[in-house]
């Protein structure tokens, strides 16, 4: 890949300018109905975080008809697809990824619906559906077409994006043992948004435990849900800079079963977001702290004799974090290429998303944004428009050739 911005932009305008790659470019062009088909076809199987194994079934059928060297679905369910460069096996690979799991419960309804206006309304008709028929028509174009690149190129679909997911699947692919020199993600609503920058996050789970009893028969002794409620004053008055960029949350509040009695058992869940681990690392022990001093300071309220409170913490998801600069190859090529296509990119300061693994191992990775605009992202009236979506479909090949040394 080139290094400077300019040399980047020439090595674009190369590419666009080759007979097999405008042979491309109109191929998806062409097939921007059958990629909606399959995102249409892909979102109506239901695919929660840990529970993606159907819409990895399907996956796996699609990728298997298309020419692609190999397919395979490893031991999480990522499905797996190699296209062999002309290089060598020597050289690392690039990675062309979109995560195959949502942020809805298994009952939720996730079919598509087409509203008069064009707009396709369903729950994870954008994230990420969108992104599997993009690197799934990609890779389809190529292997029509006959483009191999220098590297191998591995396109995928991945388990474990979401939040409880803790980006299990791709943890395993880079476990995996597997040379990979760059890695592209497709998972941005926008199409001109672009993420360079990956923030650390901890998500905790708090269970405060007690005896519970009756409202009026048992008053005086500690209540677990005066604890959670302590602790959860004390984090909102959490102080945290603008820069670093440092995020709380508290997403979970669960308690007790009826007013009239006591409960014995609260559940908090913290989110903890950071691009600098060292903050990351002291709002954790803040959050921590809070927590153990709410339990003792409603334990000390009491004074009872025989019962007490007390809190177990469980790390429920732990992502690495990092930062890249705006010189890096990867980096300057992905804005050439957003500029070849007429979109200012949209760098974002950082975000979370399945390029958090690779950057935390100094491996350099994008998150592009895909075609057409999502709405609505992770609530249950997510919608979607396709207009001109094959727009960033080309520009993502194009950004995928180039990684790959085509």
């Amino acid at each position: 890949m080139p290094d400077t911005v300019c040399s980047a932009a020439e090595y674009i305008s190369d590419l666009l300018n080759r007979p097999q790659v405008r042979a491309v470019m109109e191929y998806l062009k062409e097939k921007d109905g059958e990629t909606l088909s399959v995102q249409l076809e892909l979102c109506a199987v239901r695919s929660p975080s840990n529970q993606e194994k159907a819409r990895a079934e399907l996956y796996f059928s699609m990728m298997s008809g298309i020419g692609l060297d190999e397919v395979r679905m490893d031991e999480v369910h990522n499905v797996i697809g190699l296209l062999r460069g002309t290089g060598g096996s020597g050289l690392p690979a690039a990675v062309l990824a979109a995560h195959m799991d949502t942020v809805f419960s298994a009952d939720t309804d996730c079919t598509p619906v087409t509203k008069e206006d064009g707009m396709i309304w369903a729950p994870g008709i954008g994230d990420d559906t969108r992104g599997m028929a993009e690197v799934f028509i990609i890779a389809k174009a190529l292997c029509v077409l006959g483009i191999r690149a220098s590297r191998d190129i591995l396109f995928v679909g991945d388990v474990g994006e979401e939040s409880i997911g803790d980006l299990r699947g791709i943890r395993h692919l880079f476990s995996s043992g597997r040379n990979i020199g760059c890695f592209l993600s497709i998972d941005v609503g926008k199409p001109e948004s672009l993420v360079i920058n990956a923030i650390a996050s901890c998500s905790l789970r708090f269970t405060f435990s007690g005896s519970g009893g009756h409202a009026l028969n048992d008053f005086g002794i500690p209540n677990v849900n005066n604890a959670m409620a302590r602790a959860a004053s004390r984090i909102a008055d959490l102080e945290v800079p603008e820069d670093p960029i440092t995020v709380f949350n508290i997403g979970v509040m669960q308690g007790g079963v009826s007013p009239n009695a006591i409960p014995s058992e609260a559940v908090m869940d913290v989110n903890l977001r950071s691009v600098d681990n060292a903050e990351l690392e002291r709002i954790c022990s803040y959050t921590e702290t809070s927590v153990r001093d709410a339990v003792n300071a409603e334990n000390a309220r009491w004074n009872h004799p025989s019962v007490k409170i007390t809190v177990a913490e469980k790390i429920l998801t732990r992502r690495p974090g990092g930062l890249q600069s705006h010189e890096l190859p990867l980096v300057q090529t992905a804005v050439a290429a957003y500029r070849a296509f007429g979109m200012e990119p949209l760098v974002s300061k950082a975000s979370s998303t399945d390029s958090n693994i690779p950057i935390s191992l100094g491996i350099p990775a994008v998150t592009l944004g895909r075609g057409g605009r999502c709405y609505g992202t992770h609530a249950l009236s997510e919608h979607y428009d396709p207009k001109d979506a094959y727009l960033g479909v080309q520009r993502n090949c194009i950004l995928l050739l180039a990684a790959a040394e085509y």
